[in-house]
Formats: C-alpha cells, sequence, structure tokens
C-alpha cells in the first residue's frame, strides 16, 4: 500500500513540474510557482475544512510549516530553473537533493534500517533519473549551455524539495490535513518573498494562470499522498519512490509532444522499473 501511494504521489508531482515547465517558458518561473501554490493551498484547506479532521499537535503544525518553507523555496526555484535550462537536466539535478537529504537523515538520525534489495534499488535511481533525462536533441553545446544555465537554481530547488519531503514525513499520519494546508499557506508567504526579492512579476495571462493553479492542485494532491505513504512505509524509501517523478515528463512528453524516446531513456526507464521493484521488496 505504502509503495502504491508513493508512486501515486510521484505521478502528481511529475503532471504537476511537467505542466508548469512548459508554463515557465512562457512566463517568469517564479510567477507560476506563485499561481500554482495558491491553487494548492485552496485545495488544502477545502479538504482540510470538509473532511474527517485528526488530532494535530503542535510539533505537526511546526512540521507543516518547516515543510512549507521547503515547499516555497523547491518550487520558486526548481520553476526558475525550467525557464533557465533544458527541463530534462534541471529536474533531475533537483531531484538529487530531494532524495538524498530525507534518506540520508531517515537513516543516520532516525534509526531507519533497511534491507539489502532496497539498497540496491536506492543505488539505482540516480543513474535511472540521469539516463531517462537525457535528450536526443541538441548539440553539446547547447546542453552544455542548458546546464550551467539552470543547474544553480536547480540546486537549491533541490534543497528546498528535500526539506518538503523530509519535514512532512515528521507529521503524525493521524493528525489530519491541517497541518498539510498550513504547509502551503507557508509556501506562498515564502514565494511571495521570493518574487518580491528578484523582482517578478504579480500577473499572468488567465488561461496560463487558471492552468498553473489546476497543476498547483495536483501538488498538493500529490504531498497528501507522499504523508499517507509514510504512515505504511519507512520514509526513505517513500521519498525514493516519490522522487521518481522526473521519469513522467519524459513519458508525457513521448505521448503528448511527439517526442521520441533514445535508447539511453529506455535504459532509464528499465533502470527506474527495477529500483521500484526492489526498494517494494523492503
Amino acid at each position: 500500500m505504502g509503495e502504491f501511494l508513493a508512486l501515486s504521489s510521484a505521478l502528481c508531482f511529475g503532471v504537476t513540474h511537467f505542466v508548469n515547465g512548459l508554463l515557465s517558458r512562457r512566463v517568469d518561473g517564479m510567477t507560476v510557482a506563485l499561481h500554482a501554490q495558491v491553487g494548492g493551498t485552496v485545495l488544502a484547506l477545502l479538504l482540510a475544512a470538509t473532511l474527517p479532521g485528526g488530532s494535530a499537535s503542535f510539533a505537526d503544525y511546526c512540521w507543516g510549516a518547516l515543510s512549507g518553507v521547503g515547499t516555497g523555496v523547491g518550487v520558486a526555484f526548481l520553476y526558475r530553473a525550467m525557464a533557465q535550462g533544458a527541463m530534462s537536466v534541471v529536474v533531475p539535478v533537483s531531484d538529487v537533493g530531494a532524495v538524498a537529504l530525507p534518506v540520508l537523515v531517515g537513516v543516520t538520525l532516525l534509526g531507519e534500517h533497511l534491507s539489502a534489495p532496497v539498497w540496491v534499488g536506492m543505488a539505482a535511481v540516480p543513474p535511472a533519473l540521469w539516463l531517462v533525462s537525457q535528450t536526443a536533441s541538441g548539440t553539446a553545446g547547447e546542453r552544455r549551455g542548458a546546464l550551467s544555465g539552470g543547474v544553480p537554481s536547480a540546486l537549491v530547488a533541490g534543497v528546498g524539495i528535500g526539506l518538503q519531503f523530509l519535514a512532512m514525513a515528521q507529521v503524525d499520519g493521524d493528525s489530519g490535513l491541517w497541518p498539510v494546508a498550513l504547509s502551503r499557506v507557508v509556501s506562498v508567504v515564502v514565494i511571495v518573498g521570493v518574487l518580491v526579492s528578484y523582482g517578478a512579476r504579480w500577473t499572468m495571462p488567465t488561461a496560463a494562470g487558471a492552468t498553473a493553479v489546476a497543476a498547483g492542485m495536483a501538488g498538493t494532491a500529490a504531498i497528501v499522498l507522499y504523508l499517507e505513504a509514510t504512515a505504511h512505509q519507512l520514509m526513505a524509501v517513500a521519498t525514493v519512490l516519490s522522487s521518481l517523478y522526473p521519469a513522467v515528463p519524459v513519458v508525457l512528453a513521448l505521448l503528448l509532444l511527439g517526442e521520441r524516446l533514445n535508447r539511453r531513456q529506455v535504459l532509464g526507464l528499465m533502470c527506474a522499473a527495477s529500483a521500484v521493484a526492489l526498494i517494494a521488496l523492503r
């Protein structure tokens, strides 16, 4: 059950980042991030108000707020990176921090113990992400330019996304959705601060804004699924499975944009499938 929830979370994250990544090519990435998180916040508040509530402690709210800080930084800089460089490069770069930070903390500080197959599966994730993100088009010079332009922001995004996963995993599974709603509210506040500091625009075209809002709601669904996954699975495992989301933009580009997979991408998808199977053995 935990594996299914984590993979569903990855699917929602992937769809969110694919859609907003496309929007970030036409509108400032931080503006896209703001609209997306506003949409996600509205959905989180509605869910928290209508679904049966749990019993959240003060610590749960603190972890939720800290997760919101990570979300705000991660989303703002990820979409900024997507506007600066190739999506196939910056998304997996940001994923490094998203995977490494929670797994490192889970194993070294929280005493989580993983079996040998899980270790092998987790070790297979980085090469899988790298292979599946290799583009077939563009010259070597273009790839180098995209990498240098997007990587700094992607690295900052990775730290933010890793903090989001790490903090949200500490929220008690019986605490209800109000800590998630608080996380979304805090993420909006953080993005507003980042947007102001960079002097980005506040508004975007109506149709694009509505799309960003809808994608942001999918992002909220992703974090709710991740929270549920951590209640049924080790945090390190749930994080790695949820962080397989970079494979989703590749598949969507294949189906919706008419792109073709090269040999490295096919090998990467096979490697990712093997990683999922090994991690599921736990």
